[in-house]
């Protein structure tokens, strides 16, 4: 494999798809890999785009057949980054982006040592609560679920090649643009 693989990762709420999606309008020939997940779709969006929508039996398909890169299940839904197009992108010589969690960094980093992990952390635990509870997508519980898994998510950072601080979207999103097409900055 000769491109790079970037593992952007941290805990819900965070803001990795606000990041990532600045990313993308900015710089639309850096590759988003686009995962797989048995959650139902988010007003707005569209299979393919933001994720490759399946029920769980197709997921577990794709998990005995090891055509998931990294896979995990939380808050009642599984998620997964197919292996074939992210392996392809990096024999092909290209960069490739990962937008993931915690648990799938891990397995990442196991899976391709080589990979790049890059911990995007909120300016504060107040901050990311409130920005999980004013995206009005989920029920209390729910938000209570994955703060309560963000305050362990968050105990992960020093696992990670860098750290960013998500306190302004374009700057975190030009953060990880320099990361990517700078090799020697995560070295």
């Amino acid at each position: 494999m000769k491109g790079r693989l970037t593992a952007l990762a941290g805990p819900s709420g965070v803001g990795k798809g606000s990041v990532v999606a600045a990313v993308r309008r900015r710089h639309p020939e850096i590759w988003l890999s686009v995962s797989v997940t048995t959650r139902t779709p988010r007003p707005g969006e569209t299979d393919g785009v933001e994720y490759h929508f399946v029920d769980q039996p197709e997921f577990d398909r794709m998990v005995a057949a090891g055509e998931l890169l990294e896979h995990d299940a939380h808050l009642g839904a599984s998620y997964g980054t197919p292996r074939a197009p992210v392996e392809a992108q990096l024999a092909a010589g290209g960069s490739a982006l990962l937008e993931i969690d915690i648990e799938g960094a891990r397995q990442v980093r196991a899976a391709m040592p080589q990979a790049h992990l890059v911990f995007l952390a909120p300016p504060s635990f107040d901050e990311l609560a409130r920005r999980l509870s004013g995206r009005g997508t989920e029920s209390p519980d729910k938000v209570r679920e994955r703060l309560d898994r963000a305050r362990i998510e968050l105990a992960a950072e020093d696992e990670f090649d860098a750290v960013l601080v998500n306190d302004d979207i374009e700057r975190a999103a030009d953060a990880l643009v320099a990361l990517m097409t700078t090799p020697e900055a995560l070295e």
